[in-house]
C-alpha cells in the first residue's frame, strides 16, 4: 500500500471516514469502516460495511474528479459490458477534511495480475471490447480533456518538456537516440479524429478479475472526451506478445494511435524511473524494456 500523501490536512484515516459518515450520512454510521487492500494514491479508499466504499481525494488536484464521476458514471454504466463504480452519495468537506468525497457500491474482485488471469489473451480482448463500447457512447456533455484528466485525452505535447528533461536526467541509463526517436514519433502522430470517451487510467490496479476473468473497470477519475490513445498503455504495462497483439487487433486502432499510446507509456515510465516506491520504479523499468523491445522488433 502506498504511503499516506502529505495533504497538509487531517490524516485520511478510518477515524476520519467514520466521523464524515456519522455527520453526513448517519443512516450508515453503524457500519464498520476499514481500509481496502490496495488503498490508492490519488484517492484513498475504504470499505463501508460489506457493500460500499468511501473514496476521498488525497490532494486538491484530484478534487475536480469527484463531481465528474458523480455525474458521468451513472450515464456510462448502462452502456458498458463490464461493471463500473456506481455513486451512492456525494459527501462534502467536514471534520477537518477540506474536499468533497464519494460513496460507491462495492465491486467484488481482485486487481489484475498475470497470476490471477486464466487467459491473458482473452483478458486482452475483453478489455478491448470494453474500450470499444466506451468509445461508442455519445459524447454530448462529456468533459473535454483538461486538468481534471491530468491532460489524458489531450495532446502529448503537454508533457514534452518533462519527457525530454527525464531523458536527459537518465541519459546514462537509456539508449537516448532510440528513446528520443520514439518520443518524437509519438508527438508527430497527431490526433485529428472526432472526440470519444476515454478512461484515462487503464492500469492493472483499476481492472478487477473474478475467477480468472475481467469483470470490472474502476477509477474513472481521469475519464473524459478526446483522444483515446492513452487507454492503450496497458499494452506495455501488463500485456505482451500474443496478448498485446490480440488487444491491438480487437481494439482496431491505427498506427498513429498506437504510436501515441507508446508515447504515453514512455512518458510515465521515464518520470517514475526513480520513484521512491520500489514497485513503481520496477514497473517503470519493465515498461521501458517492453517499449524498447517492441521498437526494435518493429524497426
Amino acid at each position: 500500500m502506498s504511503a499516506q500523501p502529505d495533504t497538509g490536512v487531517t490524516e485520511i484515516s478510518t477515524d476520519l471516514v467514520r466521523q464524515l459518515i456519522a455527520e453526513q450520512f448517519p443512516r450508515w454510521a453503524h457500519l464498520p469502516v476499514r481500509p481496502v487492500e490496495v488503498g490508492g494514491w490519488d484517492n484513498r479508499t475504504f470499505h463501508l460495511g460489506d457493500a460500499m466504499t468511501v473514496r476521498l481525494p488525497s490532494d486538491e488536484g484530484y478534487v475536480l474528479q469527484v463531481a465528474k464521476e458523480q455525474r458521468c458514471l451513472p450515464a456510462l454504466g448502462a452502456r458498458l459490458p463490464l461493471e463500473i463504480p456506481t455513486p451512492l452519495a456525494h459527501g462534502s468537506p467536514g471534520a477537518g477534511y477540506p474536499y468533497p468525497w464519494s460513496v460507491y457500491g462495492w465491486i467484488d474482485g481482485q486487481t489484475a495480475r498475470p497470476d490471477r488471469i486464466d487467459d491473458l489473451t482473452r483478458f486482452a480482448t475483453d478489455l478491448a471490447a470494453f474500450l470499444r463500447a466506451l468509445r461508442a457512447v455519445d459524447t454530448d456533455g462529456g468533459p473535454a480533456a483538461g486538468p481534471h484528466s491530468a491532460w489524458r485525452g489531450g495532446p502529448l505535447s503537454t508533457y514534452d518538456a518533462e519527457t525530454r528533461a527525464a531523458i536527459e536526467t537518465h541519459r546514462d541509463r537509456l539508449p537516448v537516440d532510440t528513446v528520443t526517436t520514439m518520443w518524437q514519433a509519438a508527438l508527430d502522430a497527431t490526433w485529428a479524429g472526432p472526440p470519444v470517451w476515454f478512461h484515462g487510467d487503464i492500469a492493472h490496479g483499476n481492472l478487477l478479475v473474478r475467477d480468472g476473468r475481467l469483470v470490472a473497470v474502476i477509477d474513472f477519475g481521469c475519464c473524459g472526451v478526446g483522444d483515446p490513445a492513452c487507454d492503450t498503455v496497458i499494452a506495455w504495462t501488463l500485456l505482451s506478445g500474443d496478448s498485446r497483439a490480440a488487444f491491438r487487433d480487437a481494439l482496431g486502432v491505427d498506427d498513429a494511435t498506437w504510436a501515441r499510446g507508446r508515447g504515453w507509456a514512455l512518458w510515465k515510465a521515464l518520470i517514475t524511473l526513480d520513484d521512491p516506491e520500489p514497485e513503481r520504479a520496477d514497473g517503470a523499468r519493465h515498461v521501458l524494456g517492453e517499449l524498447l523491445t517492441g521498437h526494435t522488433v518493429s524497426h
